[in-house]
């Protein structure tokens, strides 16, 4: 019974949870950002290259049950080629630099936030009244 109450107390902790939604959170933007790159930055970055699907950028090592050429990534994997998918690679280099890019911007705002609030200086503490008598007396022996 102690064993489940300490369990209870771990995974309630505020980090515990915290690393939980950052890692729901994180899933979720690595599949916007792999959409992104496939749907919408690769097709007319492939346009304008020349009507190059990045997805279907390969070569053979090892041809298959049915001889080649394959004209897609699929076929090639339906016939049971060896294939190099440095096309495949391309779309993922992209993606790790969005990602890259997108969690470098959240740091900046974050330390732009973190060191928007300039601290106060602390206020002095007031002067005890003896010294306050003290400094007086010696002013007026001065005059």
């Amino acid at each position: 019974m102690c064993m489940l109450k300490e369990f209870k107390e771990f995974a309630m902790r505020g980090n515990v949870v915290d690393l939980a939604v950052g890692v729901v959170i994180g899933a979720a933007f690595g599949k916007i950002v792999d959409s992104l790159v496939k749907d919408v930055i690769m097709p007319p970055l492939g346009f304008i290259i020349g009507k190059v699907d990045f997805v279907n950028l390969f070569f053979v090592l090892s041809e298959g049950k049915t001889p080649g050429p394959y004209t897609t990534l699929e076929a090639a994997k339906n016939a049971g080629a060896v294939t190099v998918n440095y096309g495949l690679f391309v779309n993922t280099c992209i993606s790790f630099v969005i990602v890259a890019f997108a969690i470098f911007l959240v740091v900046q705002a974050m330390h732009k936030l973190r060191h928007a609030e300039p601290a106060k200086p602390a206020e002095p503490a007031p002067t005890p009244e003896d010294i306050v008598l003290l400094r007086e007396i010696r002013d007026s022996l001065k005059k």
